[in-house]
């Protein structure tokens, strides 16, 4: 899970300093903000790890990338070529990782479940992009790879790991080469040196780390009257929810279950889905049935009611659809996955906005799932306050940002939430001035009644 982020000179972020990062993670505040590019900087990674291009030092996107962020002199602030482009992301290791001794098999150097990596990139001309430094601290032994001058493409590596040095192999006197991508380390490495291949472990721990990192973005598609599945088993939603129905049949043929609590029954994805719909008052039943027997064309079957007629999706509210795929990719994706989702709101009504924060607790609760959502709906919002208020969730398992522009620059502002769901330092006019808006009609309903009587 990610516990930390840091970020300069990333789109409109001149500087994101130690931003806490909790299972439940929500970004609010006015449009054009910076909230989505704080999900971008990390879509941005992930295609990077992605990328079967391992000289490109960041990936920024193509047409059907998650995040399409054109180049550097784009997500660089204020398009200034000259400044670097900081990231540093702390995390929880799903595992342990020990280093041993390769002198003392029975010795460990280092252990830890928290690691933390960092890198720095620079422009060298346009979108021609080189790594300054990059960096990785294991429960603070800190191991850096930098550039050996300003001009040159020479690198070197050194440890800032109390008692522990870099060991050259002997006859290895070169130096190294770029790194791979802006967060690994080149083949050289470990040919040059003799105890360096548990930097190999802690490069792996970052793409896992990506490896289950999972998007939903705020347009979703159109609902269809056939779906067509050739038994493919989707990796995840894709940006529109596409293959939500995709992964609803694969999981059906794989005999995936799901545990809704303890001491309850498990549950396949189909069962949580239709619980959920349910639970949200959309729909009373849901079904996924194939056209005919041995077809690999389907139909999604609901009921809007215990008694009314069954009828394909496309016949209910267009809100169904769209928080469907919200659903499955909660109920879908490997536990202990982070999941970003971009306005899950959208399309939802306010009693249904309010139930959506639940289907997200559960999935935290029950999945051990890390949700980082961008959001407008002071309703889910209010949700997250009660369940916090009722114990069902506590204030450090959530952290809740106000995103504002100040002088053409992003500003975060931390929300304190206490131990009844309060927030005590809220942002005047967060969710526009409803007090405001009161007083104005009583005053216009005051002076209308008043011209009638004149």
């Amino acid at each position: 899970m990610l516990t930390e982020l840091s970020a300069t000179n990333f789109k409109s972020w001149k500087s994101i300093d130690r931003m806490r990062l909790a299972p439940i993670t929500g970004l609010f505040g006015t449009n054009s903000s910076g909230k989505t590019s704080i999900l971008q900087l990390l879509l941005m990674l992930r295609q990077t790890v992605e990328s079967s291009d391992r000289s490109a030092v960041l990936e920024f996107g193509g047409e059907r990338s998650f995040a399409q962020l054109g180049g550097f002199r784009d997500v660089i602030f204020a398009h200034n070529l000259d400044v670097l482009l900081g990231i540093q992301l702390c995390w929880q290791l799903p595992k342990l990782i020990e280093v041993d001794d390769p002198n003392n098999v029975r010795k460990t150097l280092f252990s830890g479940e928290n690691l933390c990596f960092a890198t720095e990139v620079r422009s060298s001309g346009g979108d021609k992009l080189f790594v300054q430094e990059l960096s990785y601290d294991l429960e603070g032994n800190k191991f850096v790879m930098g550039r050996k001058n300003s001009t040159g493409a020479k690198y070197e590596i050194y440890s800032e790991a109390d008692g522990f040095a870099f060991k050259r192999t002997v006859g290895r006197v070169w130096d190294l080469p770029a790194p791979t991508k802006c967060y690994g380390f080149p083949d050289q490495t470990f040919a040059y040196f003799q105890n360096a291949s548990f930097l190999g472990d802690l490069q792996l721990a970052f793409e896992e780390l990506f490896g289950r990192l999972f998007y939903l973005g705020p347009l979703r598609d159109f609902p269809q009257r056939h779906y067509v599945w050739s038994g493919s088993e989707p990796a995840d939603m894709g940006r529109r929810g596409e293959r939500a129905i995709d992964a609803v049949l694969a999981s059906r043929e794989r005999g995936k279950y799901i545990s809704p609590g303890r001491k309850r029954r498990k549950q396949s994805l189909e069962e949580r889905v239709a619980h959920w719909l349910k639970e949200l008052g959309l729909i009373s039943s849901f079904s996924v049935k194939a056209i005919a027997k041995g077809s690999n064309l389907y139909e999604v079957r609901v009921k809007k009611s215990a008694h009314s007629s069954e009828v394909l999706i496309t016949d209910v509210g267009f809100g169904v659809s769209q928080v469907l795929p919200v659903i499955v990719l909660c109920n879908y994706v490997p536990e202990g996955s982070t999941i970003l989702l971009e306005q899950p709101e959208i399309h939802l009504h306010p009693s249904v906005q309010s139930g959506l924060a639940d289907v997200l607790i559960d999935a935290v609760r029950n999945r051990n799932l890390q949700i980082i959502l961008e959001s407008h709906s002071e309703h889910l919002l209010r949700r997250i306050q009660r369940r916090i208020a009722e114990e069902s969730l506590k204030p450090e398992e959530v952290a809740l940002f106000f995103c504002d522009v100040t002088q053409g620059e992003s500003v975060l502002s931390s929300l304190e939430i206490d131990l009844f769901g309060n927030i005590s330092n809220w942002p005047r006019d967060f969710f526009g001035d409803e007090f405001g808006e009161m007083a104005a009609m009583t005053e216009a309903a005051v002076r209308r009644k008043q011209a009638r009587e004149a």
